[in-house]
């Protein structure tokens, strides 16, 4: 019998984008109490919205986050377009498309390299990595490769990896030169094998720890996280319309952030339902060089969100070296017509599916705006994970449970804000 009493207090956890706490309690060997709360202050960014004009709110709604802000930012683009009958052209596309890789390969090499890494290697940062050691100097010069052909791809793409401040509904002012694009295609090529080897480095990873949820994505031909339809692993299909109701907003009154339900149950978004959901869609040469990663989906085991994510890298890699080969930079001027009525956009942002709903005026003022992000969609999720590891492991000791514990919300690859912090433990 169990007779473990223990309370366990979060107040900053490490790794992760901004800052959340977690409160645990354990009496008699079972869990009563576990409590994982994003402590981010509310910033009413959807409020503020109202009554600006339509086309300056997609980039008032891209600094929700300085870190995810041009999923932010496409992702309201796409609502207002649908909202006013705008149909971007061909080109337009292409180059959100390779905007949005660049923000792939950047924030995901973000948490892999500098947030998950250090926990299979056992070190408290990648900067502690032993130089002398061949492979954890590999991987630590990869870090600065990789994420700097990233930046590299947002820059040329958008005017800035962060913020672009090139996008305009139905286009791009300016349009990115070719040649620009066609400098990275040597840079992206060089990063691939680095990439490689990341995935076979989460490929050999032990972590494990499965979790019976629905998984939801959207799913297109091209895995392009910009277009498609949200399916789930139930087999349904949501049409845009209906999400924000199929998904049942729910608040958690110690956390800042609402939590969602699908059908009255968890569900998990991000990488790993990408893949689980979508993965023949990627390219072929993503297919065939990670194929040994892909044969472990779908998966179950949370911590294969992190594979999920080095295999995503890869296809932006490649798929952005094809896009740039197509690219002709021909200028365009879209015509932007405001018309009272409401838009949606769905994208597939780095973290997971990201919901944006504008109403507008007729003479192209918003009404209102709605937000649903991720880290919203899985914070239950994460909660409940926690609760599960724990319960079967109430007898170990409390430097393991916390280093446990973080390494599941790591695991789900959360964002809080653009911030992180060290940990600060009370042990009562």
């Amino acid at each position: 019998m169990h007779t473990t009493n223990l309370d366990l207090t979060l107040e900053d956890i490490t790794k992760i984008e901004g800052t959340a706490s977690l409160n645990l309690k354990i009496r008699d060997g079972a869990v009563t109490e576990c409590k994982l709360a994003i402590t981010e202050m509310r910033r009413f960014f959807t409020q503020a919205a109202r009554g600006k004009p339509i086309t300056s709110v997609p980039h008032h709604l891209a600094r929700i986050c300085g870190t995810c802000s041009n999923a932010h930012l496409l992702a309201s683009l796409k609502a207002i377009e649908n909202g006013i009958g705008l149909d971007p052209s061909p080109q337009t596309m292409l180059l959100r498309k390779l905007l949005n890789y660049g923000l792939i390969i950047r924030d995901h090499g973000l948490h892999l390299y500098l947030f998950v890494l250090p926990d299979l290697f056992h070190r408290d940062s990648i900067l502690s990595f032993d130089e002398t050691n061949p492979q954890e100097h590999e991987l630590l010069h990869d870090c600065f490769a990789v994420k700097e052909a990233g930046n590299k791809l947002g820059i040329a793409a958008g005017g800035r990896s962060v913020h672009a401040p090139s996008l305009r509904l139905g286009g791009f002012d300016p349009l990115p030169s070719k040649e620009s694009l066609t400098n990275l295609i040597p840079i992206l090529e060089d990063v691939r094998p680095r990439i490689l080897r990341l995935i076979q480095t989460f490929l050999a990873c032990p972590f494990e720890l499965n979790q019976t949820v629905t998984y939801l994505a959207l799913v297109d031909p091209e895995y392009s996280f910009l277009t498609g339809e949200v399916k789930t692993s139930d087999g349904d299909t949501l049409p845009p319309y209906s999400f924000a109701e199929r998904t049942e907003r729910r608040d958690i009154p110690y956390s800042q952030a609402a939590g969602y339900l699908l059908g009255g149950r968890m569900y998990m978004v991000g990488a790993l339902a990408r893949l689980n959901l979508n993965r023949e869609s990627l390219c072929a040469e993503t297919r065939r060089d990670a194929a040994d990663a892909l044969s472990h989906f779908p998966s179950a085991n949370i911590f294969s969100n992190n594979l999920a994510q080095a295999i995503e890298m890869l296809h932006a890699v490649d798929a952005s070296i094809a896009l740039i080969s197509g690219y002709a930079g021909r200028p365009e001027q879209p015509k932007v017509t405001p018309k009272e009525g409401a838009g949606i956009g769905i994208i597939e942002a780095p973290r997971g599916t990201l919901f944006h709903r504008v109403e507008m005026t007729e003479d192209g003022k918003v009404k209102r705006t709605r937000v649903i992000v991720p880290t919203g969609q899985n914070q239950m999720g994460i909660e409940h994970a926690i609760r599960d590891w724990v319960s079967g492991n109430v007898d170990r000791s409390r430097e393991d449970m916390t280093h446990e514990v973080e390494k599941i919300i790591r695991a789900y690859d959360p964002c809080m804000s653009c911030a992180t912090h060290f940990l600060k433990i009370k042990w009562s």
